[in-house]
C-alpha cells in the first residue's frame, strides 16, 4: 500500500495523500490535505480499484475532478450537465 500512497502523492501534487485502512480488508480511505495540513478531500475506495493501471487512473481522475470542485474551479451542476450530454444536437459548420 505504501507504493500506492507514493503514486497518488506524485499524481496529486501539491496535496499530501494518506491511504488509510478502514472497515474490511478491501476498504480504504484516501485523504488529501493541502500544504497547511487542512483537510481537502476524504474519499472511501475499494482496494480492487488500485489493482491495475486502469483502475488507479480512474481513481486519480475522480480525485482530480473532486479537487476541481473543492477548489471552486468546477461547479457540481456542470458535472451533471456533462454526464447528461447536450440537450440538443450540435450543428457543425461545414468547410468547403
Amino acid at each position: 500500500m505504501e507504493n500506492i500512497n507514493e503514486l497518488l502523492t506524485e499524481a496529486l501534487t501539491p496535496y499530501h495523500v494518506d491511504v488509510v485502512d478502514v472497515g474490511g480488508p478491501l476498504e480504504c480511505r484516501v485523504i488529501l490535505r493541502d500544504s497547511t495540513g487542512a483537510l481537502v478531500l476524504d474519499r472511501c475506495f475499494n482496494r480492487r480499484q488500485f489493482a491495475d493501471k486502469h483502475g488507479l487512473t480512474d481513481v486519480v481522475d475522480g480525485l482530480h475532478r473532486d479537487l476541481m470542485v473543492a477548489e471552486g474551479r468546477l461547479q457540481p451542476c456542470m458535472l451533471a450537465a456533462l454526464a447528461n450530454g447536450p440537450a440538443t444536437p450540435a450543428v457543425g459548420a461545414s468547410m468547403r
